[in-house]
């Protein structure tokens, strides 16, 4: 990240002074640290919209640079969210049992406090004992090197076995949501380890904060969220800037000229669908602290396809479209779905939009993908001037909405 990337990029520095203007503005409007203008509830959805902006922006890299539509990342957002959440879990109720075990007459044993612990927390599957994948759940660091371990060889075994056999395209995206379905399905089953259908809950009390109040963390983790979107828009920003972000635009137009000049074309894939597997799960690791339980549903195919969708409407192969559409629509959901929109009165039918906002959704994404293939990012292209570059009848490529016209001038 040298002066000279920055200098090339001003749009970086833009992104990341309107976000900490933001952190800041939100930090002086809360119940904790400021005039309490906004809610608690309100600066946790706004918490949890930046981690979703973090996982757009993996999406971003992914399918507007990369040309890789992965309709199964948010899985990854979940396998991080369940990480941390075994953390977080186990080390709450350690601490509820050994204070009820304090009032026994003996001293309590190292094994009767695991068997508290694992009796609390499977009980309602009806198992008594801490599965094999809770062997690390004891430890905070452990468990924080799992969420970036387990979805990145996920993602490395995944996208090794699709890119070398050539799967690409739609078969590839059918390939991921399949494999996002099939976790989904086995992390439903009670005997998965995970608490089944139930999922890990709780996840908003965090262990050693007991006397902190819930407005002073929902602030700590808004922090956190922000923090750790402005590093990873850095590194999205500088991984496209160099060489590697062409070769990736490269193979994202025309894979097989690519593959002709002797880029390793599988290798360069891998390398982008594991680095935005492990960006997701971190997003998923702060998000599901704020949201307070997560469950398999979390991991369902559709979520994804969300993703998706959030990424189309802001406008893909621009970071900053992914994330302002990751923002637009999580609010507007939040909104629409809160109860906060007003019903409308129809005479004949009252339309109620907790019933209506996902075909709201639907309708704007196809209108987007019609009318507005560059989405709300293209509109900073008008703001800027931007004119397609006179190519004498040649094409720009097969992608519209991936800025390729301003890749032609550069």
């Amino acid at each position: 990240m040298t002066r000279t990337f920055l200098a090339r990029n001003p749009s970086v520095l833009i992104f990341l002074l309107i976000l900490s203007l933001f952190t800041l503005g939100v930090t002086v409007l809360s119940e904790a640290y400021g005039i309490a203008f906004l809610s608690t509830s309100f600066i946790k959805t706004l918490g949890k919209t930046l981690c979703l902006c973090l996982a757009a922006l993996a999406m971003d890299l992914i399918w507007g640079y990369a040309g890789i539509l992965s309709l199964g990342h948010m899985a990854f957002f979940a396998l991080g969210g369940y990480m941390i959440g075994m953390w977080l879990m186990y080390a709450r109720t350690e601490g509820i049992v050994i204070t009820a075990l304090s009032n026994e007459a003996l001293p309590a044993t190292a094994q009767e406090i695991q068997n508290g612990i694992a009796a609390q927390i499977f009980g309602v599957v009806g198992a008594s004992e801490l599965p094999g994948v809770w062997l690390f759940a004891h430890s905070l660091p452990l468990q924080l090197a799992l969420v970036v371990l387990v979805p990145g060889l996920l993602a490395l075994a995944f996208g090794w076995l699709a890119f070398r056999s050539r799967v690409t395209g739609v078969y590839l995206s059918i390939l991921t949501q399949a494999m996002t379905l099939a976790l989904a399905l086995y992390l439903f089953q009670n005997d998965s380890g995970l608490r089944g259908n139930n999922g890990l809950s709780g996840l908003q009390n965090i262990p050693g904060l007991d006397g902190v109040s819930q407005d002073r963390i929902s602030v700590w983790f808004l922090w956190a969220s922000a923090f750790a979107l402005g590093m990873g828009y850095l590194l999205v920003a500088w991984v496209v800037s160099g060489k590697f972000g062409s070769v990736i635009r490269a193979i994202r137009d025309d894979e097989a000229r690519v593959r002709f000049l002797g880029y390793s074309v599988e290798g360069y894939k891998l390398f982008v669908f594991t680095l935005t597997a492990i960006i997701a799960a971190i997003a998923g690791a702060l998000y599901y602290p704020q949201a307070g339980i997560i469950n398999p549903a979390e991991l369902a195919p559709i979520a994804s396809i969300y993703l998706a969708v959030w990424v189309a409407i802001g406008g893909r192969g621009r970071l900053y479209g992914a994330v302002i559409g990751a923002a637009l629509v999580s609010l507007l959901s939040s909104w629409f779905t809160g109860g906060r929109a007003p019903s409308i009165n129809l005479g004949f039918y009252t339309i109620n939009w907790v019933d209506w906002w996902l075909i709201l959704l639907g309708l704007s994404f196809v209108a987007v993908t019609l009318f507005a293939p560059k989405g709300i990012g293209g509109l900073f292209d008008l703001l800027q001037g931007l004119r397609s570059p006179d190519r004498k009848g040649a094409p720009l490529g097969p992608d519209d909405g991936a800025l390729l016209e301003k890749e032609a001038k550069e």
